[in-house]
């Protein structure tokens, strides 16, 4: 019988040691906003896959830019300098980002060029900080703005060099229909918002990412 209990033990300490870690960097669609980190679906999603959760959202955050005094706001360093804050052990990295960099880069030839580069060094990075670490990447929505269809782009060819899949949201396919009035209203922050999802959005949306995390990344 004691050799039973000592065998359940150590089962259990072994499935709380053993969960696998989930590292989330990005914006305002990771630190979502003015609304609480656990309304959002990567924070669900963690709950609902028993991972450890760590989000590494700031919000006004980019890739490329050290917003540190960028404005009235302290939006701290770009990710490509930052990443080095996440836990390595990290079974799997999720990065959500890009929105702001595409404000920031518009269709300026200059400002792409940086970004292109920056996330070069951001991927190269986190493949050397995290070394046994799966990585997913997921753009921004189809935003109707200069910069975020040449930022999705480059999302896009620059982590296929690196065999990272990409959930590419800058679609019309996207189940976040952000140039829709009528659905911002319903699930964005407020009417106007382009970016932030209130938890309504982020339990449509689940769904969608989980299946693709789970074919693309976790796999």
């Amino acid at each position: 019988m004691r050799k039973l209990l000592f065998l359940i033990c150590v089962l259990a300490l072994h499935a709380c040691t053993s969960s696998k870690v989930l590292n989330v960097i990005g914006d305002s669609y990771v630190a979502n906003h003015k609304c609480p980190k656990e309304e959002t679906w990567h924070a669900k999603m963690a709950m609902e896959l028993g991972y450890t959760y760590n989000n590494y959202g700031r919000n006004g955050s980019s890739i490329a830019f050290d917003r540190t005094h960028d404005g009235k706001y302290n939006f701290g360093p770009a990710m490509w300098v930052r990443y080095k804050d996440m836990d390595p052990k990290a079974d799997y990295v999720l990065i959500v980002a890009g929105h702001n960099d595409a404000n920031k880069c518009g269709e300026n030839a200059d400002s792409l060029k940086m970004f292109a580069d920056s996330l070069e060094v951001l991927l190269t990075g986190i493949e050397r900080h995290c070394p046994k670490a799966k990585i997913g990447f997921v753009s921004p929505w189809y935003v109707d703005s200069p910069g975020f269809e040449p930022v999705c782009s480059i999302i896009e060819e620059v982590c296929l060099r690196h065999k990272i899949p990409v959930m590419m949201n800058y679609d019309s396919a996207c189940v976040v229909k952000v140039r829709d009035d009528d659905f911002r209203k319903k699930y964005f922050q407020k009417p106007e918002d382009k970016a932030h999802l209130n938890a309504k959005g982020h339990d449509l949306f689940l769904p969608y990412a989980k299946e693709w995390f789970e074919k693309n990344v976790k796999k």
